[in-house]
């Protein structure tokens, strides 16, 4: 593919680390970086931490919760601890308006008090109203406990900072802790409201049979999306005052009530069966997960194609014959360098071909009529992908563009690459779970050499100076040619043998992914591709949310479904936004 670049030669996950929940693993630069993204600092904390809320509604209390088939105990377990976060929460506030000396934050705090504790009376009339029993359930769990105590020692002045621990005590530094307390409440009141809408909107909820149906209804009332507004849009008004480190205090102790809210979810009894995480599905010595995934744009931010090609506009000599920032071949060598405005034009040319020719193939593609799932249509379609992505590697040789470019600078540039938010979180939990697992990644880029055997694409070829000749082996060009790599992993795999034992995952973004998610157990879409809608509709793939499915199997388990997610070219694909669900999804928080 022609818009596709190199990456590092060693894995492009090993230069990355797992997101930190220590509040001293973060800084004040991240405060910098959250005011540079967006002035408003509390709707960038919600938007910078949201992907990690997504954990909350893959949990089994949740699945169960909106499938219905929750059992009764445990929902008035939950219920009864939901008592003891609205008591936190009241005390929480009413400590932050007596440590502020602002008129304003303080009659504001006192009004998100009262709002509290109307909750705290609606609250106790569902409990009567369900006959809940909520006396066995008389002190809170220790998860509960955890972060309600965490809560009331922000709210006490005593704060984890960037510095560890420290306490609050002068007039202005307990305005200041006001607002720290601000931003430990704000996604404690905002996750069961966000909880409660991911359940609203799936479509068996629009049933009035829904046994908790109420529930659902009553934290996604009026009442509780504005505590959970009002707060944040306070926590924005006085975190103006607030300095760049204090911004930094106010990340972690935000992010600290989130994971401890997560934790809270995650830890709620559970004693029936369920089909989330898959990972536990996978119990056994002789069980295995085969988990294969693309690398541009599945897990980067943005096309790879775009770093090469500043890369090599940087490092280029200039049109008016001054040297480069990179010192490449001289200009006698058969790998001189283009100059920066040839090179220019000829990446420009490249792009506009590319785009040009790929809208029209895709638009040949999809002018039929639509049909039921046909694997063997699709792959006969697929084939004029093939043949457009071959012809466009074949113009990048011969436009010379690559022609001249240093290994080293190849490799700093796919350094620079931003992976996806929780994708690197991800592959670190992978490396943890007690199963064996194969990891394989298929991808249309242009590589520098690798010693990897589970990394697939085509790999630039560069002469003993270590300066690229402009060629490349061509390994991945295709949907096909993936296709067909992905179907040598699994005949190759250690396991193969006993493939009733064997779980296979693809993620993918793009068309070129597209019989390979179709191949595998379990095909997971992320991103919002609009071609590889399109062609997948054309041929009768189904794309489904993958929560909505996650949904749909926990509710058949009560007429007898399996919890197992085999399924290879069902014709039905799941759609994610982000790693996150991938993660929770396969193997939990």
């Amino acid at each position: 593919m022609a818009s596709r670049s190199p990456k590092s030669s060693r894995s492009p996950m090993s230069s990355r680390s797992p997101s930190s929940t220590s509040s001293s693993s973060k800084t004040p630069s991240m405060a910098k970086r959250l005011l540079q993204d967006d002035p408003n600092l509390a709707r960038r904390l919600r938007v910078h931490f949201n992907w990690e809320a997504v954990f909350v509604k893959f949990t089994p209390f949740a699945v169960a919760l909106a499938a219905g088939n929750l059992s009764i105990d445990a929902f008035r377990h939950f219920v009864a601890q939901g008592k003891y976060f609205l008591e936190a929460y009241a005390l929480a506030y009413g400590s932050a308006a007596n440590g502020t000396d602002d008129e304003y934050a303080n009659g504001a705090l006192w009004e998100l008090r009262k709002i509290v504790l109307k909750e705290m009376i609606k609250h106790d009339l569902f409990v009567q109203e369900w006959g809940l029993d909520i006396t066995k359930d008389a002190t809170p769990d220790p998860a509960t406990a955890n972060c309600t105590e965490f809560l009331l020692a922000t709210a006490s002045g005593k704060v984890d900072g960037t510095k560890g621990v420290v306490r609050l005590t002068t007039p202005f530094e307990q305005t200041v802790g006001a607002i720290y307390t601000i931003g430990a409440l704000t996604p404690c009141v905002q996750l069961y409201p966000f909880m409660a809408a991911e359940l609203r909107m799936l479509p068996g909820l629009r049933e009035d049979s829904h046994p908790y149906k109420k529930w659902i209804k009553m934290y996604t009332s009026d009442s509780n999306q504005e505590l959970a507004v009002k707060t944040e849009e306070l926590l924005e008004q006085l975190s103006v005052i607030l300095t760049g480190y204090e911004i930094g205090v106010l990340y972690n102790l935000y992010h600290q009530a989130m994971i401890l809210e997560i934790d809270f979810f995650n830890s709620q009894p559970f004693a029936q069966p369920t089909v989330v995480p898959v990972i536990k599905g996978l119990s056994s010595a002789e069980d295995r997960l085969l988990l294969l995934s693309d690398f541009d744009l599945t897990c980067t931010v943005h096309d790879s194609s775009a770093i090469l090609a500043e890369m090599a506009l940087v490092t280029a000599p200039k049109s008016d014959g001054s040297p480069s920032r990179s010192d490449c071949s001289p200009s006698k060598s058969p790998l001189a360098r283009m100059s920066s405005g040839d090179l220019r034009n000829g990446w420009e040319k490249i792009s506009r071909q590319y785009t040009q020719e790929y809208e029209e193939c895709i638009k040949s593609i999809i002018s039929a009529e639509k049909v039921e799932f046909n694997h063997s249509s699709l792959v006969q379609a697929l084939e004029q992908v093939a043949d457009f992505e071959k012809r466009a590697n074949s113009r990048v040789i011969e436009s010379g563009v690559l022609k001249g470019l240093k290994l080293e600078d190849i490799i700093k540039a796919g350094q620079s690459l931003v992976l996806q938010d929780g994708c690197i979180s991800f592959y670190h939990k992978l490396t943890e779970i007690n199963v064996d697992v194969n990891v394989q990644m298929l991808s249309y880029c242009w590589c520098v050499g690798f010693d990897h055997s589970n990394v697939h694409a085509n790999e630039l070829i560069f002469n003993e100076e270590l300066l690229c000749t402009g060629e490349m082996v061509r390994k991945v060009e295709s949907p096909i040619e993936k296709l067909q790599i992905y179907n040598h992993i699994l005949k190759n795999d250690a396991n193969d043998a006993d493939d009733q034992n064997k779980l296979t995952v693809y993620v993918g973004d793009c068309v070129g992914d597209l019989l390979c998610l179709l191949e595998a157990d379990i095909g997971i879409v992320i991103g919002s591709s609009e071609s590889l809608r399109k062609v997948g509709s054309q041929f009768g793939v189904t794309f489904v949310p993958l929560f909505a499915a996650t949904v749909k199997k926990q509710k058949e388990l009560d007429d007898g479904g399996s919890v197992s997610w085999k399924g290879a070219r069902s014709g039905v694909l799941y759609t994610v936004s982000c790693w996150a669900e991938i993660h929770a999804f396969l193997l939990g928080w």
